[in-house]
């Protein structure tokens, strides 16, 4: 994580400093037990950064041009590709808002998120 204090000025380039640390595997996998990890994320209180293991090395299938599961570019951790659409097609349109998938297990939501989330090795 990276934390930039800014000084007191106007200018937006001048910083006082910039601290860098490395989290621990707590912070980045969450807690073990599922059914804790359940309770966390439906009261909000997500603080791990990971949404899943990267199991393979592999990226898109060559054929469909979709991302393998559990690799590098899985929707299933990362989020989909289209907005509003799952991996599989079952669920399309906005009104599935916040759904998992029960074939693929992708989250409909924006495909923005796969901007900002992460998976572990």
């Amino acid at each position: 994580m990276i934390d930039f204090r800014s000084s007191r000025d106007s200018r937006a380039s001048t910083f006082d400093y910039i601290q860098i640390r490395i989290a621990s595997p707590e912070e980045m996998r969450g807690p073990r037990d599922p059914k804790e990890r359940e309770r966390l994320a439906m009261g909000g209180l997500r603080n791990w950064w990971s949404w899943g293991e990267v199991l393979k090395p592999e990226t898109i299938n060559y054929r469909s041009f979709k991302p393998e599961k559990d690799g590098l570019f899985c929707e299933r951790i990362f989020g989909p590709v289209k907005d509003w659409e799952c991996h599989c097609g079952k669920y399309k349109r906005i009104r599935y808002r916040g759904v998992i998938c029960d074939r693929c297990g992708v989250e409909v939501t924006l495909s923005r998120v796969r901007r900002e989330r992460m998976g572990h090795i």
